[in-house]
């Protein structure tokens, strides 16, 4: 009886967060969710395909696509897809990374390409003398040559850097990003923080500059950049733990990135966000959606984290089971334009 009341509870709880947000919320231009599976096992390079590691299948993106998803972050290990630095790209990795870039585009949709890396190389960070920074530029000189053709193609210039302070990341990305402009690519290009990249602590310095303090300058000469932060819900915000602080938890944490993107007339973009299926993680995961449609003059869209066939129970999964949508889908679809 306990546990069939608090199930009841959770679906009317869905229910009324549903209505309310189709109500009046108008999707942003980039909704969709991280498709990991990739990435998986950077220990193990290269790997064996579809055991260490798998891209997604069509039958997982047409799912999304299905319900009006039009972005997905497409994770992978930069190791498998360049063996040494200054080596041409492996042709096998490559053409699956392409087989994915290809589907997910040919249907209209948005991929974000996430060299999945958090700022190392074989474990080497970038900008050490092993990793320079033009080695990571050199990746998106070859990656922006490939793509720069395809407007729906997006390049995350790299996932959650950390062990770096602000303004050596800064020299780091700026030099991606004029890489990337060299090729006269035009392409969305994102553009994290260090230190994990996390909303909540954008504004916070470390021994040295705040990510918005050092990047407050940063230019795209196209003028197509968005920076790319990352917000998890849980007490110390690491996204590993399925109970949420609070229902207002993830709207307050954006806060203070929102006013910095507005002050220095930038754009936003949440590329990781996630929270587990309670009622007060359900309600937080709604009103932080909320606070991104509400302030849309700066957030130009958000990825979920996670989803793919190989995540088994995890509580952050969005991928569908026998029992159809998981709950926390159920709520980002009220903020989703219907397919």
């Amino acid at each position: 009886m306990r546990t069939k009341g608090k199930h009841l509870f959770v679906l009317t709880t869905l229910m009324a967060l549903s209505c309310q947000a189709s109500a009046t919320a108008e999707p942003l231009p980039y909704v969709g969710v991280n498709l990991a599976g990739a990435e998986f096992q950077g220990s193990r390079i290269p790997g064996k395909v579809n055991s260490d590691y798998a891209y997604p299948f069509p039958k997982d993106i047409d799912y999304f696509l299905d319900r009006g998803m039009n972005t997905f972050r497409l994770p992978f290990r930069w190791e498998r897809l360049q063996l040494n630095l200054g080596w041409d790209f492996e042709e096998e990795e490559l053409a699956r990374l392409n087989s994915v870039v290809s589907y997910i585009t040919g249907r209209g949709a948005y991929v974000i390409l996430d060299p999945h890396n958090y700022a190392r190389y074989f474990g080497k960070k970038i900008g050490s003398k092993e990793v320079p920074a033009s080695a990571l530029a050199e990746l998106w000189k070859k990656l922006a040559s490939l793509y720069k053709d395809n407007q729906r193609v997006i390049f995350g210039i790299m996932n959650e850097p950390h062990g770096l302070s602000a303004e050596e990341w800064r020299t780091i990305a700026e030099a991606s990003i004029a890489a990337v402009r060299s090729t006269g690519a035009k392409n969305v290009v994102l553009v994290p923080g260090t230190a994990w990249t996390g909303a909540h602590s954008w504004l916070r310095a470390r021994g040295g500059a705040s990510n918005g303090e050092a990047l407050r300058t940063l230019s795209d000469p196209a003028g197509n950049m968005l920076f790319e932060v990352h917000q998890y819900l849980d007490n110390d915000f690491s996204g590993t733990k399925d109970e949420c602080q609070n229902a207002d938890i993830g709207a307050e944490k954006l806060k203070a990135f929102t006013g910095w993107l507005r002050e220095n007339k930038q754009r936003g973009f949440l590329g990781e966000f996630g929270a587990g299926s309670s009622s007060v993680c359900l309600e937080a995961l709604d009103r932080m959606l909320r606070y991104m449609a509400d302030n849309s003059d700066v957030w130009q869209g958000w990825t979920y984290w996670a989803a793919g066939s190989r995540w088994g129970n995890y509580p952050f999964s969005i991928q569908p089971s026998a029992e159809g949508d998981k709950p926390q889908m159920k709520v980002l679809t009220g903020y989703i334009r219907s397919p």
